[in-house]
């Protein structure tokens, strides 16, 4: 019997420290919908609130931050992760989204806001499309205090996925798309893609 995890939700950061949470998973497994859940119950709770994403994502938006599920919520596109810590100012939570196709850069920002009394919500994929640890994720996952993985369903068996098959013909580990491009897929399923591919 598989049991979902209870979702992590602190409201506010005490004024000593910070911490860093990461939402991770494959594509499809409501990853940013589950970012912006957070950062809409952080702005109820009337904390100030500053969202970012790699100015390469437009995928919907050119701004906002916006999950497969179209709910959305207003980001800053950045260039580089040290303009992060430039446009952060005295907010008390900083979320940042596709976390995946930042430098490695992001891992000492994350822990440079945290160290300043901020909560810093990450999430991104964990793995890419060959199923390889993705970019500075796992580096992000062991410096956070609290990880959540999420899941999508297998396309093929209905099952728990938590890998992202490419249906493309294209090598390059960065590849912007959605089902166009994509489809999730449990660990037996994907394996056997791979060795028919």
């Amino acid at each position: 019997m598989f049991l979902e995890p209870q979702l992590f939700t602190p409201l506010q950061t005490p004024s000593s420290s910070g911490w860093i949470e990461v939402i991770c998973g494959s594509m499809f497994s409501g990853k940013t919908e589950e970012l912006i859940r957070r950062l809409k119950r952080a702005k109820i709770a009337q904390l100030r609130v500053e969202i970012f994403k790699p100015i390469a994502d437009t995928r919907y938006h050119d701004e906002d931050i916006v999950s497969h599920n179209h709910n959305s919520i207003r980001s800053t596109p950045v260039n580089s992760a040290a303009e992060i810590l430039l446009l952060a100012g005295d907010c008390d939570v900083v979320g940042l989204d596709e976390a995946q196709f930042f430098d490695d850069s992001i891992v000492e920002v994350c822990n440079n806001l945290a160290n300043q009394g901020k909560r810093v919500i990450v999430a991104g994929l964990d793995m890419d499309f060959k199923g390889v640890p993705f970019g500075p994720m796992p580096n992000l996952m062991a410096i956070a205090e609290h990880i959540t993985k999420v899941h999508a369903v297998c396309i093929s068996c209905g099952g728990v996925a938590h890998y992202s098959f490419r249906k493309v013909a294209n090598q390059s580990t960065v590849l912007l798309g959605e089902s166009d491009s994509y489809e999730a897929r449990c660990r037996a399923c994907f394996q056997k893609e791979q060795k028919n591919a």
